[in-house]
């Protein structure tokens, strides 16, 4: 409970809690002040900003006109807005005679599209980032020619499907088992690859799903992320003569089956998930022999390709027998005796014959080959 103030001297003028904060000598109440014309406020703002001044400029002049006729007050604003949106419209007009004006519009337009930065980026394109890492975060990116030195290449692209975003690690399961099979369609010959060329992808931040943003870009770039690569890494029809094609066309059936082995590299470890893939193996051996015994092929590769058949068949009546073994022993005998056979020189033969790559890749057991490749959001 508060207490009233001690009583105070007493004056000629009873001094009350409610006396107004200003003093009036004779008794009377001060004159309200003029109001400020709205226009004259809408003149100086948009004559500061500069969006349109041709209307800043004109709703100057209308309030200066309503000021002398109200008596309102506002001269000021009105005044400098008009002044502002002149200097305003000179400068759209030098802007306009120079060209600067398309040029700012064409930026514009160019980040709406996304241009000049990751999410413009198209199959076929070589590109470098301004720290010259395919991992972390990046945005801005510079196409250049493939021949030039690069950081990647991109060689498929595709899109996440819409709702809320799945999380990073989501998406990046996503886009490691896509890239790694899509880079057959754009490089169809693993043979050609350099060992130096690993798969890498750029993916959509939380921040870019918000904007729409949903494509994945799958490329390749140095498995050395200090390094660069130099030179397309493309061969698919457009490169290819059709016999070539033709022979990575079947060929491209072991390669998908090779990439299905299991994670775990113990036949104990998996024993079922083994045998599956032994004869997931064996059908692409006979869908890649009935490929290559379909093609007619040129008198110089004739027999050689007759001879890469005589050993796939081998080898596909040992995978299937290793997709019927009842106990590891039995899966390892036929699993190595096929595994062999798809390594026989016939092969590098068949594709001397052809113009192809003769270094023979390592085939890796353990799933997709995505290993811990690492991907990149944009």
């Amino acid at each position: 409970m508060s207490m009233p103030p001690p009583p105070g001297p007493q004056g000629p003028y009873p001094q009350g809690p409610y006396a107004p904060p200003w003093g009036h000598p004779y008794g009377s109440v001060p004159p309200r002040p003029a109001p400020v014309n709205g226009v004259a406020i809408a003149a100086f703002v948009l004559g500061v900003l500069c969006f349109v001044p041709a209307v800043g400029l004109v709703l100057g002049l209308v309030a200066l006109g309503q000021i002398r006729r109200r008596g309102e007050r506002g001269k000021g604003f009105a005044v400098a807005g008009s002044v502002l949106s002149s200097v305003g419209l000179a400068l759209w007009v030098v802007t306009l005679s120079t060209g600067a004006a398309t040029d700012f519009w064409e930026g514009v337009e160019d980040a709406a599209r996304g241009e000049g930065t990751a999410y413009a980026l198209e199959k076929g394109q070589c590109f470098t980032t301004p720290s010259g890492s395919l991992q972390g975060v990046t945005y801005d990116v510079d196409e250049v020619s493939c021949e030039a030195e690069h950081d990647g290449e991109v060689f498929a692209t595709f899109q996440l499907p819409g709702g809320s975003f799945p999380g990073d690690e989501e998406i990046t399961r996503t886009a490691d088992e896509r890239c790694y099979a899509l880079q057959d369609g754009y490089a169809m010959d693993r043979w050609a690859l350099p060992v130096d060329v690993d798969v890498y992808y750029l993916t959509p931040t939380a921040q870019s799903w918000r904007a729409g943003d949903r494509e994945v870009t799958c490329l390749f770039g140095n498995a050395d992320e200090r390094a660069t690569l130099t030179g397309s890494l493309r061969n698919d029809g457009r490169s290819l003569d059709p016999d070539q094609h033709a022979y990575l066309v079947a060929e491209g059936y072991l390669n998908r089956a090779m990439d299905e082995a299991p994670a775990a590299e113990a036949v104990e470890d998996d024993f079922a998930g083994h045998r599956i893939w032994a004869g997931q193996v064996s059908e692409a051996l006979r869908g890649e022999i009935g490929m290559l015994d379909r093609h007619e092929w040129p008198a110089g590769a004739e027999r050689p390709v007759a001879d890469l058949v005589e050993d796939l068949r081998a080898a596909q009546e040992e995978w299937g027998l290793a997709a019927k073994a009842t106990d590891p022993e039995s899966f390892y005998e036929h699993y190595g005796k096929g595994y062999d056979l798809l390594g026989a020189d016939t092969t590098v033969t068949a594709r001397e014959a052809l113009g192809l790559a003769t270094n023979r890749p390592e085939y890796e057991e353990g799933g997709d080959g995505g290993g811990e490749s690492p991907g990149r959001q944009v």
